[in-house]
């Protein structure tokens, strides 16, 4: 029997190429998001969009249930959805702040929760949550969005504990700058909040680096190669590191330097 898989935010970026590499291998994917109509490509591949929204309780359980009705089990979540919205922290309302954590972080969680107890049943199972390199290291202007990810990176290994003796993996992935919508998003978000505030200096310097950043980028194809090795792993790693060689570097400094050699670092960089 072919393993089901069922993978977030597959209308675009790393979880489209995820769930077309899935496909390719093998396995029965069921891609969701919230746009149904820019996963119709996907049909051709094999591939079973569902629409899927992931501040709704009531559409991720049906979701869930229509999965459970035509395949019996779910084996791979690959929770992937998200999205990083940007602005100093005093200018973010706390309504777009809740719903940057709603899906990057209660979403994920909540869809994991639904698809646990079939896992159980089976005695096996793999979870694979889209952290970043942004999950350990925190960018000025980035505030909610790390705060997501670092919230994510500590869920997954609590969680990692607790369902290991039922036969389930959790795996975090950490892509560094990846190819996608996600940069146009924070892009925008990042001036349209605080492009004419006391932090103008600063977003304009921040987002002269994402510019600069965005020409080397990692393809999404790369990351869904990671996100396989780490899947079809027997004994699979707590994490995984994007392939670029500035966001290992990155994270070595991270470990190394003290917080406020890191921070003259960073802000080093924001010219």
């Amino acid at each position: 029997m072919n393993k089901v898989a069922l993978i977030t935010g597959a209308s675009a970026g790393i979880g489209k190429a995820t769930a077309i590499l899935l496909a390719e291998k093998g396995y029965n994917v069921y891609g969701v998001a919230r746009r149904l109509d820019r996963m119709n490509d996907l049909k051709e591949l094999g591939i079973k969009p569902l629409a899927l929204d992931l501040t709704k309780n009531e559409s991720m359980i049906t979701a869930v249930d229509q999965i459970f009705n035509e395949a019996g089990r779910i084996d791979v979540l690959v929770n992937n959805a998200g999205f990083g919205s940007y602005g100093a922290i005093e200018d973010v309302s706390m309504d777009d702040a809740r719903y940057q954590l709603e899906v990057n972080v209660m979403g994920a969680m909540r869809l994991t929760q639904l698809v646990l107890p079939k896992m159980r049943e089976h005695g096996q199972g793999k979870i694979i949550n889209i952290s970043s390199v942004g999950g350990k290291v925190a960018l000025p202007m980035g505030g909610w969005y790390h705060a997501s990810k670092f919230a994510l990176e500590a869920l997954s290994d609590c969680m990692r504990m607790e369902v290991k003796p039922f036969g389930i993996d959790v795996i975090v992935v950490e892509p560094g700058a990846t190819k996608s919508e996600w940069g146009n998003i924070a892009f925008d978000s990042l001036m349209k909040v605080s492009g004419d505030t006391h932090y103008k200096d600063l977003a304009g310097k921040v987002y002269n680096t994402f510019e600069k950043v965005a020409k080397n980028v990692s393809a999404p194809e790369n990351i869904a190669q990671l996100i396989l090795k780490a899947i079809e792993s027997k004994r699979p790693k707590a994490r995984y590191v994007g392939e670029k060689w500035d966001a290992k570097f990155l994270l070595t400094l991270k470990r190394i330097l003290s917080d406020n050699m890191m921070d003259k670092l960073i802000m080093g960089q924001a010219k």
